[in-house]
């Protein structure tokens, strides 16, 4: 700031005639693609939560695909976890496994420090573990799953981010899975929804609290995307009529939500934070 409260120009002052020249402006304007030769990741380190199967699993697969080592974190769902760790290698990168609760904070710290290790540094952090069950009305959510849904799916990117702090650097990208619940709700996942609203909040600031240093932060907000978490909530009714009431008439693939993890953390997003993309199958939110 100069005396007297006025901003410091960014760049020289200029002016010129209506619509403007670009070759007359200082400096021009850059409009040549970024280059990524070697991946939209190459040389990064990724910690997915949640990695072991669905959406995470699609992430880190794309992840390894554009160069990004990672690690993944997961409860107990070791054969899908071993197989996503066989795909990531498949692409020449390395691929680490962390079983556990995140519902627990020092599980989470763990998480963080373990990883870290193994992978050398984390330029790239995925909030993505949830879990849900669903109850006709608020009155059968008990006082137990309020809180178990709160600690894996809410305090869990809150604790897992915390502890990484110490080693996300300048130029880092947070990612947070929340869903379309978070914007229409959801009478049947009133617990579930109410974590997804508040990892949106988190997420628009965090993004506020990080600028200065460098580390952006944005939210994907699935909509009906076909995941083992959907198998095993609902009835055979209801998951063989999953995804048909969005107006594409379907579910969506976790490989058709991952690219906007790829696009969020990668530099191709480098003048975005505090945002969320919703890949939800045509739902207009106005999130």
């Amino acid at each position: 700031m100069q005396k007297g409260g006025e901003k410091k120009p960014l760049r020289k002052q200029q002016s010129q005639s209506r619509p403007g020249k670009e070759v007359k402006m200082t400096p021009k304007p850059e409009s040549k693609p970024k280059p990524d030769e070697h991946g939209k990741l190459a040389g990064k380190c990724a910690l997915i939560t949640g990695g072991d199967s669905g959406i995470g699993k699609a992430v880190a697969i794309l992840f390894a695909k554009e160069g990004a080592d990672v690690a993944i974190a997961y409860l107990n769902e070791q054969e899908d976890a071993a197989e996503t760790k066989a795909e990531v290698e498949s692409y020449g990168r390395k691929c680490f496994l962390f079983p556990g609760d995140l519902g627990k904070e020092n599980n989470c710290k763990k998480l963080v420090a373990n990883a870290a290790k193994k992978l050398g540094k984390i330029d790239i952090l995925i909030n993505n573990a949830a879990l849900h069950w669903e109850q006709e009305s608020i009155e059968d959510i008990t006082t137990d799953q309020l809180l178990k849904t709160f600690q894996s799916n809410f305090f869990s990117y809150f604790w897992v981010t915390k502890y990484a702090m110490q080693y996300l650097k300048k130029g880092a990208a947070i990612v947070n899975t929340t869903s379309v619940t978070a914007y229409r709700g959801s009478g049947h996942l009133i617990d579930y929804a109410s974590t997804k609203g508040a990892i949106v909040a988190f997420t628009r600031s965090l993004a506020q609290s990080l600028t200065e240093k460098g580390i952006r932060v944005n939210g994907v907000a699935p909509g009906p995307i076909w995941t083992p978490l959907i198998a095993s909530t609902f009835d055979k009714k209801k998951v063989a009529e999953f995804g048909s009431d969005v107006p594409m008439k379907r579910a969506g693939e976790p490989n058709e939500v991952a690219p906007c993890f790829l696009f969020l953390a990668s530099d191709d997003s480098s003048y975005i934070t505090g945002q969320v993309l919703h890949p939800n199958g045509g739902e207009i939110v106005n999130g």
